[in-house]
C-alpha cells in the first residue's frame, strides 16, 4: 500500500498547475498551517465532498491495560476527529 506525503502533494501541484517545486510546498505547508490553526482555535474544517475535521475534548478515564489486565487512569487529553461526509464514504466503497 501506498502512502501520500506532503511532497507527493507539492509534486501533483507542481505538475497541475506550473508552480515551482518551492511555491507548490509554501502552499501546502500554507494550507495545512491554516487548517492547524482552525482547530486549535476551536473550529471546525469542513471540505465540500470530503469530510469535516474538529478537535474532541476527551475526560479522564480509568482505562485497563489489554495485555495485563491492570487498571490506570487515561488523562485527558484533546484529538483530532475527522467525519467523512456521505459522498466521501460512496467514493470510497466502490473502491
Amino acid at each position: 500500500m501506498a502512502t501520500i506525503t506532503r511532497n507527493d502533494l507539492a509534486l501533483k501541484l507542481r505538475d497541475q498547475f506550473g508552480f515551482t517545486a518551492a511555491q507548490s510546498g509554501k502552499l501546502i505547508d500554507t494550507i495545512f498551517d491554516e487548517i492547524c490553526e482552525a482547530l486549535i482555535n476551536g473550529e471546525e474544517v469542513k471540505f465540500a465532498g470530503f469530510g469535516t475535521f474538529k478537535i474532541l475534548d476527551k475526560s479522564a478515564r480509568i482505562g485497563r491495560n489489554p495485555k495485563t489486565g491492570e487498571t490506570a487512569i487515561v488523562s485527558a487529553r484533546r484529538v483530532t476527529s475527522f467525519r467523512p461526509c456521505n459522498e466521501f464514504r460512496k467514493r470510497v466503497s466502490k473502491q
